[in-house]
């Protein structure tokens, strides 16, 4: 994995198509001031957001799809406001960076939730599936991707402190080490899939229940996996990397096993980006999880299709 400074004033479509590269190779783009970050007057009043610690929420989401802020309960009607107001500037304002950036992605790419990470994440107290500060690969729990990418843009807001990431080697290392052991052989099996077959039956009926492809079941099973695995929480970090305050990074987090070390007051902006947009397709986790297993994982109509509406993430 290599971190690699944008050049933000750069225009060249061959530029971008060397990032896209970079970025589906696994390595994370760092983007030393990006022209989204907001206000220092903005950033004041986010520092100053404190998350309700029982609101059932990780994190405080904008979720463009609802037009609504979830994880403020107890914020008065004016501060629930401007929290509202400047998340959706953030994830307009990174969006369009994105959307100049990688533009084979953005015609076809699912916007997700802009979300606000206030609470310090070294010691933060949170079950084993929800912990930050273990390694794992991000999946969604309640929306199939069926191979989709998790395309992910960070801001540290923090006006003096370091958000610390630890990263580990390639995806294509650690499925070859953990993925049979961490279920492939059995979500890719005769008996998961009637399984599957037998809840897209259930949903016809009106039922809510993902439909869900091997591909997506085994990568949540993975997620738990890697962050029950202590072999793994031991052995797999290989980096560790800080980001300064004011610093932007963008990263498919499907792909890169990351944890948390430490670092507060972060913003981020998610994309889910179908398997059929991708540069090099064979570096994806969907190719590289099929060549393990011998099979096809997600169906190919399913895989060139565009991403569903958004329903969360599991993620860091």
């Amino acid at each position: 994995m290599q971190t690699i400074v944008v050049d933000v004033a750069k225009t060249d479509p061959t530029y971008f198509t060397y990032l896209t590269e970079m970025l589906e190779r696994g390595n994370i783009l760092i983007l030393e001031k990006a022209p989204f970050i907001p206000s220092d007057d903005d950033m004041a009043f986010m520092r100053g957001i404190k998350q309700t610690a029982f609101t059932g929420h990780k994190n405080i989401a904008f979720k463009p799809s609802k037009d609504k802020v979830t994880g403020t309960a107890g914020a008065d009607a004016k501060s629930a406001a401007r929290l509202k107001s400047i998340l959706m500037q953030y994830s307009k304002g990174s969006l369009e960076f994105l959307t100049r950036a990688f533009p084979r992605y953005a015609s076809v790419w699912k916007v997700d939730y802009a979300t606000y990470r206030p609470v310090e994440e070294e010691g933060r107290v949170l079950p084993m599936s929800h912990r930050n500060d273990l390694l794992h690969v991000d999946a969604f729990p309640t929306r199939p991707t069926h191979g989709g990418r998790i395309l992910r843009c960070f801001t540290n807001l923090h006006p003096s402190k370091e958000r610390v990431w630890g990263t580990s080697g390639s995806f294509d290392d650690i499925a070859k080490t953990y993925a049979m052991d961490a279920g492939l052989g059995k979500v890719s099996g005769p008996i998961a899939t009637a399984k599957r077959a037998a809840m897209r039956a259930v949903s016809g009926l009106g039922l809510k229940i993902p439909n869900r492809s091997a591909y997506d079941e085994f990568m949540i099973g993975f997620h738990h996996y890697l962050k029950s695995s202590e072999q793994f929480q031991r052995d797999g970090r290989k980096y560790t990397t800080p980001f300064g305050p004011g610093a932007t990074w963008i990263s498919y987090t499907d792909q890169i096993a990351h944890c948390v070390l430490s670092g507060q007051y972060a913003m981020e902006q998610t994309c889910i980006v179908p398997f059929s947009a991708m540069l090099k397709p064979e570096l994806a986790p969907l190719s590289i999880l099929e060549k393990l297993a011998g099979r096809q994982l997600v169906e190919v109509k399913m895989r060139n299709a565009a991403p569903l509406a958004s329903a969360g993430a599991r993620s860091m």
